[in-house]
């Protein structure tokens, strides 16, 4: 272990409540410097960046990064005009796909414009990319390279999932770098516990039925969440589906979902050709029961205002 002086503790905030839960471990029961970043994926919901505002004023500034990917543009087009036509790609649809593919300025539209699809849980591409390469590329290795040991803190849990359980509190990948994991062993009333002990609120969104945070809607979410989002925030439906126009329109396909194939039931599962529901047929299985085969009526009884979450914070003051 490097001496304090050449240690940098860096933690990714990302406006969730393990992120945030590291900065109060670290800032206010350790009373640690602590370098706090967020990676700006640009699909954030609203309510997520004014949250962060309040992190900055809180606890301690927070440094912004956003990847830029703008320079892969050209070698994306050169594909597109070599290599399509000689797949058979109609001209037509080549002639499109040139005229609109130019960086957007939104990491994420970015991304998913050069990859010709969306992320999904077996292509979780655009945590690598939109995160862990500019938060490597901009701080880390600037970082280690002026003499620091990096403690990148990791707001992982064991509860979370089989694999996560496994992962040690401590781990050093390289020299120079150090993973720390201090809520491995937390429940997530722990998480909200520590939030209530200091006197920082959590994400609002967690009192509006997200069970995550991050970006909005992200492509793990779970079924009443869906569901949740149409209801509460129906624009942001709205541009998912003029990103599914756009992704599709520079996809040698000619069409892309924003969820993966396996995410709603339907004849789309396992057979080729067969076309994968688009967001608002997603939208509309939220609205149904187990099976996706009757209406869940009572689903748009509750007001917008109503607090719902799955952590049971409706029910306790903080």
């Amino acid at each position: 272990m490097a001496n304090e002086e050449t240690i940098s503790h860096l933690i990714s905030v990302s406006g969730g409540k393990d992120s945030t839960a590291l900065l109060i471990l670290a800032k206010l029961e350790r009373g640690l410097d602590v370098q706090a970043v967020f990676a700006d994926t640009g699909h954030e919901h609203p309510e997520t960046y004014r949250y962060l505002e309040y992190l900055d004023q809180a606890l301690g500034p927070i440094t912004v990064v956003r990847a830029d990917l703008s320079a892969r543009f050209d070698r994306k087009r050169e594909t597109i005009a070599n290599k399509w036509p000689k797949d058979g790609v109609p001209e037509k649809r080549i002639k499109r796909a040139l005229e609109l593919l130019h960086p957007t300025g939104n990491p994420f539209l970015d991304l998913c414009m050069l990859k010709g699809r969306f992320p999904s849980t077996r292509a979780r591409f655009c945590s690598q990319e939109l995160k862990h390469i500019p938060i490597r590329d901009l701080v880390v290795e600037p970082l280690m390279l002026d003499g620091y040991t990096v403690v990148s803190w990791q707001g992982v849990r064991a509860e979370e999932s089989r694999s996560r359980a496994n992962l040690p509190i401590v781990d050093e990948p390289e020299d120079g770098l150090i993973v720390y994991r201090p809520l491995i062993h937390y429940t997530a009333k722990e998480v909200f516990d520590l939030h209530r002990k200091h006197g920082i609120r959590w994400n609002p969104l967690y009192e509006q039925g997200m069970g995550r945070v991050g970006c909005m809607p992200c492509i793990h979410a779970r079924k009443p969440e869906i569901a949740e989002i149409a209801k509460r925030w129906p624009n942001e439906i709205e541009r998912v589906a003029e990103w599914e126009q756009l992704v599709g329109a520079v996809s040698k396909r000619g069409l892309s979902s924003f969820f993966a194939h396996d995410k709603t039931p339907g004849d789309h599962q396992g057979k080729a050709g067969v076309r994968m529901p688009d967001i608002w047929g997603v939208v509309e299985w939220s609205k149904t029961s187990r099976g996706g085969s009757q209406y869940v009526l009572q689903i748009d009884d509750n007001p917008l205002e109503m607090c719902s979450s799955i952590y049971g914070l409706c029910e306790s003051a903080h």
